[in-house]
């Protein structure tokens, strides 16, 4: 009876379609269909506020005494996407994981400003291809059609403020993720315009290119978390990194050591221009684990980590950088594959290090969520094997709950007998350093050959 009417109280706040600015206290709720864990965490920043698990019926609710008004973002793991909250807002989302974001859907109170932001980030997906197209351009033309892409949005952006009258807080927020998520595009043109057109040196830009720049917050701490600011962040210190560079080390930046040397200016930077603890060391962490992602020798390695230390010693995310720099080192070749256990079709455990015993093995991954993703890289996988006969290609689904994997594996005509189910998530990821979802590893008698292949570029 309690419950029935907590919810019965949740549904007449709804229905009502008013934040209610006599209380500050916020009604967050909602239904996943086909869920892919029991329960939607929400957070601020990287802070968790609240954890609500789903019913019988998929179905969750969340009540917060109150809340620090601006972007959240919840989590239903693996996936996650934002929310923007504000006090006496009630509000309902629903989707489904299989099309997370595209499915995704706000009502309710602050339904406009969420709905919106949803709109705005999957045009942003939309438009990369279309907008990689018109890299080749000369840059003033270039800058005029991202100029004219960027006034469309903002004024559909005035055209839902002056229909639901936006607090200025989630207006400067919606316009945020606008402007930074044009400027980015602006940050990439000189090298795609280079890779596109072939020219060997960077093309010149008119002086007012980057006018923008003149305007740029670092330490805005109500955007710290917004996508197109973070990512634009990024961008720019990436091009400052490599223009200054250019300017400054002449050709000692295309040594051998290039990434490191690139990677120290990134530090660098983001140590002189960013001062906003919560930015400085998310932006910190993305250079590291970036870099160590990527393949380079055991002392540049080293040497870099000496670097990262010096300058962001007490960052927060020292801990899990720490973890992946180990993991790195325990992943190198002629090391023992990490004892993990997989299952089987008929859900029996194998050790992963089992099933590279005989020949060469390449272990690929895939989730049942990225139905994209999964036909292009078993497509891919198909010709491998045609051109790789002396190998045995292993299939890893990650993600996805068992009866849906079996069930994928029967709709495709998959052979069962090389492809296996993770159950834990997080510690296959973080054990066999999984960040490129086209990542490969090739083993043979349990012994690492290569554990950051690729398997568009390495075969």
């Amino acid at each position: 009876m309690t419950r029935f009417l907590f919810c019965l109280c949740i549904l007449f706040v709804w229905s009502c379609g008013e934040k209610d600015s006599n209380t500050s206290s916020v009604f967050f709720a909602g239904e996943i269909v086909n869920p892919t864990t029991n329960k939607v965490v929400l957070y601020k920043g990287d802070t968790p506020l609240d954890t609500a698990f789903l019913d019988m019926s998929n179905r969750f609710v969340m009540k917060l005494d109150s809340v620090s008004a601006g972007l959240h973002h919840f989590q239903h793991h693996p996936e996650e996407q934002y929310v923007y909250l504000e006090k006496g807002d009630s509000i309902q989302l629903r989707l489904n994981t299989i099309n997370f974001d595209e499915s995704l859907v706000f009502s309710g109170t602050g339904e406009a400003i969420n709905n919106f932001m949803v709109e705005m980030f999957l045009a942003a997906e939309k438009e990369e291809q279309e907008i990689y197209d018109l890299y080749e351009l000369e840059p003033e033309t270039f800058a005029a059609k991202m100029d004219s892409l960027r006034e469309m949005k903002l004024s559909s952006l005035e055209a839902i403020n002056a229909e639901e009258d936006l607090t200025e807080e989630a207006f400067k927020m919606a316009n945020a993720g606008i402007v930074y998520g044009s400027y980015i595009f602006m940050e990439a043109y000189p090298f795609y315009h280079r890779r596109k057109t072939g020219e060997k040196t960077m093309h010149n830009l008119p002086d007012n290119f980057y006018s923008y720049r003149n305007i740029i917050d670092f330490n805005d701490e109500d955007l710290t978390y917004l996508r197109p600011y973070y990512n634009f962040m990024k961008y720019h210190l990436g091009n400052l990194s490599y223009m200054e560079c250019k300017s400054d080390c002449g050709d000692r930046h295309m040594s051998a050591g290039r990434r490191l040397h690139l990677n120290r200016h990134k530090l660098r930077l983001i140590d002189s221009l960013v001062q906003q603890r919560e930015l400085r060391d998310n932006l910190y962490r993305n250079v590291a684990m970036d870099y160590l992602l990527k393949r380079d020798t055991e002392e540049n390695l080293s040497q870099f980590m000496a670097d990262f230390k010096k300058l962001s010693a007490n960052n927060r995310h020292m801990a899990e950088i720490n973890r992946l720099y180990e993991g790195i080192k325990r992943m190198q070749p002629n090391m023992s594959l990490p004892e993990l256990v997989l299952y089987s079709a008929e859900e029996k455990p194998v050790a992963l290090s089992e099933l590279s015993n005989g020949k060469k093995t390449v272990f690929y991954f895939w989730s049942g969520s990225e139905m994209g993703h999964f036909r292009n890289i078993n497509k891919r996988i198909g010709k491998l094997s045609v051109q790789y006969p002396d190998h045995n290609f292993i299939g890893i689904n990650l993600r996805t709950d068992m009866a849906r994997w079996q069930s994928l594996l029967e709709t495709f005509g998959l052979d069962k007998s090389k492809q296996y189910w993770a159950d834990d998530f997080d510690r296959v990821t973080h054990t066999l350093i999984i960040a490129d979802p086209n990542k490969s590893i090739v083993a043979q008698d349990g012994i690492i050959l290569d554990a950051f292949a690729n398997v568009y570029r390495s075969f």
